[in-house]
């Protein structure tokens, strides 16, 4: 799995990871939700993401259901603690929403309305 960030899209992070069939696949995950991951059982739906019990703090779960299939993933710990910092250098927790175009939102929400 990998994990990216823009910080034009301040609360999403984009997590790739190719499927038993050899396809990408990409879902688009709240930051806040997988930092919350990374301490105690988080998100509900489609996204759920929990520290794995019995494995110390090395690995967490990340579950990802839709109609067409579910998945569960175990990713190490340590890789997402540090691309949440990464993400924290570029964008402070609490300070995402200085980091969006307002302007070029409300543009593309009224262009496909």
């Amino acid at each position: 799995m990998s994990l990216r960030y823009e910080p034009t899209d301040p609360y999403a992070v984009r997590a790739a990871f190719f499927t038993d069939t050899d396809e990408l696949a990409e879902w688009v995950l709240g930051r806040d939700l997988l930092a919350d991951g990374l301490t105690g059982s988080a998100g509900c739906g489609d996204v759920r993401v929990w520290p794995a019990v019995g494995r110390g703090d090395h690995a967490m779960y990340i579950a990802l259901g839709s109609p067409s299939g579910t998945a569960l993933l175990e990713v190490p710990v340590q890789d997402v603690k540090a691309f949440l910092e990464n993400t924290e250098a570029l964008v402070p927790r609490g300070a995402e929403s200085g980091h969006i175009d307002w302007d070029l939102a409300l543009a593309n929400l009224f262009a496909k309305g």
